[in-house]
């Protein structure tokens, strides 16, 4: 155990130095993440004519939510990884006793902590633009929160890294991501909250991963109600799926890497 303590305090504080490195440029990928507040002001039009279940007051909130978990759980691996097979740049991570993944993993983590500036300054600038949005969630909400938003993060991770494993087979295995991203906006809560969709086209969604990555967090957030049982093992039963399928191709797709120096 210490020696795994002192590992992981090694990459992360590592991680994160090399992330304060680029500043700038974390600014710029926090404001990438904007699209909520975008379509927070349609959905806000919106509900001023229509019947949604939710009031212009309850969109503002849900997409602030929406973009402060997703400002959570941005994941590139799939990027890092396939550049790494293809240029042979995995073969050194090889010969080392560590799992090239936690390598990706804690400059995720760190990336977190390097970004976290940028996203209290955004929701601060957004409660000046809308001060009446303002709300404090409760202690429990938040602490659960928490907790779920961890494990949203978790499985975004463990999905992608999953698809980047194609990358020894293919040599863009990004093209996945890109369609799977496609999907996810949709379903996940970022384009709407679940509470616009039909109610039998919500039920078969809640089933999928997708909602569990923004929606789901985001409405623990606010306040909006949820089944926090099913939420949790639906994620958990997902995250099993995805853990199996991994390890299978990453034990897989060694036999199959003829990376330069493998």
């Amino acid at each position: 155990m210490t020696r795994f303590i002192r590992i992981a305090k090694t990459l992360l504080v590592t991680y994160y130095a090399y992330m304060l490195e680029y500043r700038a440029e974390l600014f710029l990928w926090a404001l990438s993440g904007a699209l909520p507040f975008i379509l927070m002001g349609v959905w806000m039009q919106a509900a001023e004519t229509g019947e949604f279940g939710l009031k212009s007051i309850d969109f503002a909130r849900y997409f602030l939510a929406a973009f402060i978990v997703r400002q959570t759980n941005v994941v590139w691996v799939i990027w890092e990884f396939e550049k790494e097979v293809v240029q042979g740049r995995l073969s050194p991570k090889l010969l080392q006793p560590l799992d090239p993944v936690w390598h990706h993993f804690a400059s995720h983590v760190s990336e977190r902590f390097a970004r976290l500036p940028f996203i209290v300054g955004l929701v601060l600038l957004f409660f000046a633009l809308y001060p009446e949005s303002f709300w404090l969630p409760s202690l429990g909400n938040f602490l659960l929160f928490v907790l779920v938003i961890i494990f949203a993060f978790c499985l975004r991770f463990l999905i992608q890294y999953t698809f980047a494993l194609f990358a020894f087979w293919l040599e863009r295995a990004s093209a996945i991501e890109q369609f799977w991203f496609l999907v996810y906006l949709f379903l996940s809560g970022i384009i709407a909250p679940l509470e616009v969709f039909p109610a039998a086209v919500r039920e078969v969604i809640l089933w999928t991963p997708f909602p569990y990555l923004i929606h789901f967090p985001a409405s623990i957030l606010i306040g909006l109600p949820v089944d926090l049982g099913r939420g949790l093992l639906v994620m958990l039963g997902w995250g099993a799926v995805f853990f199996v399928w991994n390890r299978w191709l990453w034990r897989q797709g060694l036999k199959q890497y003829s990376g330069m120096g493998a």
